[in-house]
């Protein structure tokens, strides 16, 4: 099993697609024939025009998979713009590839579409999944509405029970503005979902880092929420209630809000549960009422019972650090050797919008190639892997994912 990455940037989305994809081609000692090619494009770049760049390189047969992305990250760049290629020998082909529409009208319907197709290639290790995080785009104050990881991942466990760890990301292209692009294996896809099954010779572990905690360690409920918009919390207007419980009113200008999002419990107990007790829920943002706030994924029910969760700078670059050599050290308990590493990691981790000192995906990067792992990555809107015995979305999360051989 072997890796080559590289990234490019150029006024032409298809130059850089080639550049990138060729210079990965000759960091493997020029392989002939890859198993899979994992690639993402940002910024002003067009991500079909990468594809269609990266294709001419990697040659007709080879599935590509990944899409539009917030930024890139390889062992050599932290980037906004540009486009990141992995182009990788497995040891063996990928056990299946699929892909499937229509997540934008239903996502529950779509997943269990691509779970079944994926059913029928047989045995893998993880499900490699990335899909359109947008379902709606942001439009003057009324802040963009994504698509619901937890409704897709349902689907998907409903047509392949007994499916694999699934891992990926849910891809977005800026803020919520443009529509994003998938690269569905043959051909880059708008409004699709696409899934890969790796084979079960590939080691993988999988780790998830954070970075936030909770505000007051008191519980909070959601009541009128309709449609991914929260009416009210604890009684009170949704938004005149956050105000009281972060003392100000400086957040209302920020969509997605960055500072605080809402926390569901992973376990009995609602609070004091650690770093990694909680799935996080961004909130959109206020609605135009100025009463009423947007959740970034419309996946929260009336009634549901959350924490109001803040971000630490400190903890988000110590989670990043400690996440990667537990994940390292991990796949070696396992005596198997890292060959590639994926970082899925989310859009509000970036220094500029998490508030930390340096990029923390520079610390992933930094431990990556200490170690001699090629590392490709991006920034997206939504990471999903599994915790505590099921798949699940994540924001403001970042997602590792190590394959490797023993």
């Amino acid at each position: 099993m072997k890796a080559g990455v590289a990234f490019a940037n150029d006024a032409s989305g298809y130059v850089a697609g080639r550049r990138a994809a060729e210079e990965a081609i000759r960091k493997t000692g020029a392989l002939k024939t890859p198993d899979v090619v994992l690639a993402f494009c940002a910024g002003s770049l067009e991500p079909n025009a990468a594809f269609a760049g990266i294709r001419s390189a990697v040659g007709a047969r080879v599935p590509i998979l990944g899409g539009s992305g917030l930024g890139v990250v390889t062992n050599e760049q932290v980037s906004r713009d540009g486009v990141s290629v992995a182009v990788m020998d497995l040891g063996a082909p990928l056990a299946g590839v699929a892909f499937a529409d229509g997540v934008q009208k239903d996502e529950k319907k779509t997943g269990k579409k691509l779970g079944k197709q994926l059913s029928e290639s047989g045995a893998g290790n993880a499900l490699l999944l990335f899909y359109d995080s947008l379902r709606k785009p942001a439009a003057g104050t009324t802040p963009a509405v994504m698509n619901a990881s937890r409704q897709l991942l349902a689907g998907i466990a409903e047509g392949f029970p007994g499916a694999p760890p699934v891992v990926g990301a849910g891809l977005l292209c800026d803020a919520g503005q443009k529509p994003t692009w998938q690269y569905c294996g043959d051909d880059a896809r708008q409004e699709h979902v696409v899934g890969a099954l790796l084979g079960t010779k590939v080691k993988t572990i999988v780790q998830v880092m954070h970075g936030c905690a909770p505000i007051d360690n008191a519980v909070h409920v959601l009541t009128k929420v309709k449609d991914g918009v929260v009416g009210l919390i604890d009684g009170k207007p949704a938004a005149d209630r956050i105000d009281e419980l972060v003392g100000s009113r400086d957040w209302r200008s920020q969509r997605p809000v960055h500072r605080f999002s809402l926390g569901l419990a992973l376990g009995d107990r609602l609070t004091t549960l650690g770093e990694d007790g909680y799935v996080n829920r961004l909130l959109g943002g206020v609605m135009p009422d100025g009463k009423s706030v947007a959740l970034f994924e419309p996946d929260l029910e009336d009634g549901a019972q959350v924490l109001l969760m803040k971000r630490d700078p400190a903890t988000v670059l110590e989670s990043a650090r400690n996440g990667c050599e537990a994940a390292i050290e991990r796949m070696k308990r396992q005596r198997a050797r890292p060959r590639a590493a994926v970082y899925l990691d989310h859009g509000g981790r970036t220094a500029a919008t998490a508030g930390t000192s340096t990029e923390e995906a520079a610390d992933v990067q930094g431990i990556m190639t200490r170690e001699g792992i090629p590392l490709v990555g991006f920034y997206s809107g939504v990471g999903v892997a599994p915790v505590r015995g099921m798949n699940r979305g994540f924001d403001w999360a970042g997602v590792l994912l190590l394959l490797g051989e023993g």
